[in-house]
């Protein structure tokens, strides 16, 4: 089916958005929606849908395109192909564009990664001209970022065959992830992008980091957060309680008179910053009242009602 595919809609942009709200709104979806995380049978599909839009908005040249076409799309028109003035060839970051609508396929070509650029010729020779740099993002835990990793990924990319023409292949990749790598941040592999021509250098190919969602923290910058229950008479008296860190387990102390809510700040147990540096760790508390006493436990909270003179709605 050659449907209009509404891109902006998809990720929930105004058409004025600008690139960085486009990358947010991308990012933020993405992770809602990603197989690793969401198990519900319609997040795959959500998923391929995000990256379609993303693939063609965070591009200015292919999103041009898209905004000059309009909403008027005719499949027969699409069928018949829609051609640039210019012969424009356009690149793709992610691994798979083979994956995309017939919308998409139909408006962009849809024959993979473009990995080089017509020749020209000048005076009898090609001239040289260097290979577009390629972008996709690779996906990893928090303790990864932590701890930094080797990885192996696998990604599709086109090349020339033994005939000239373009074949596409799978080749897989050895991936330093260096310790402390933000959210966000590009890792570069020199020269293994899109190839040159005219014996031109190959493009770079950028990885993308995207920090997976952990299940006990929550990432801010170099600064990490968790939160821990505490019992009532801990919250009044203080005490040490067992807190997670990225690398173990600590005791925290909690002062006398800790409100639920409120933050306790352990320095040097966030996410890397440089060598020897480190975020902070805030634990917010919360103080869990138990639903089920014992009859002892009953009186001496009856007893305690007796004797204490703090009213907590003054």
């Amino acid at each position: 089916m050659n449907n209009y595919q509404d891109y902006y809609k998809t990720l929930g942009v105004e058409k004025k958005a600008t690139q960085d709200e486009i990358q947010r709104a991308y990012r933020k979806l993405a992770r809602k929606y990603h197989p690793d995380i969401n198990k519900e049978s319609s997040a795959e599909e959500k998923f391929k849908q995000l990256n379609e839009a993303y693939e063609v908005l965070g591009d200015p040249e292919k999103r041009a395109k898209y905004d000059h076409l309009g909403s008027g799309w005719d499949g027969q028109f699409a069928n018949q192909g829609y051609q640039d003035g210019d012969n424009v060839q356009y690149h793709y970051s992610n691994a798979d564009p083979g994956q995309f609508s017939d919308f998409f396929q139909n408006l962009f070509g849809g024959g993979g990664w473009n990995f080089t650029e017509e020749s020209n010729f000048h005076g009898g020779g090609v001239r040289r001209r260097r290979g577009r740099d390629h972008e996709t993002a690779i996906n990893i835990s928090l303790a990864d970022a932590y701890h930094g990793a080797k990885k192996s990924i696998e990604l599709e990319r086109a090349e020339l065959g033994s005939d000239g023409r373009p074949t596409r292949t799978r080749r897989s990749y050895d991936i330093t992830i260096p310790q402390g790598v933000t959210d966000g941040s590009l890792i570069r592999l020199a020269n293994q992008g899109g190839s040159g021509s005219g014996g031109g250098d190959a493009g770079d190919l950028f990885l993308r980091v995207n920090i997976l969602p952990d299940s006990r923290f929550t990432l801010n910058g170099h600064d990490l957060a968790t939160t821990v229950d505490i019992a009532p008479w801990e919250a009044a008296l203080g005490g040490k309680v067992l807190v997670p860190t990225v690398d173990g387990r600590i005791n925290l102390s909690v002062p006398a008179g800790t409100q639920s809510g409120q933050s306790l700040r352990v320095r040097g147990k966030g996410m890397p910053v440089a060598p020897g540096r480190f975020g902070d760790l805030l634990v917010n508390v919360r103080i869990v009242v138990p639903q089920h006493l014992t009859a002892r436990e009953r009186h001496l909270f009856e007893e305690l009602a007796k004797e204490s003179r703090f009213e907590p709605r003054k």
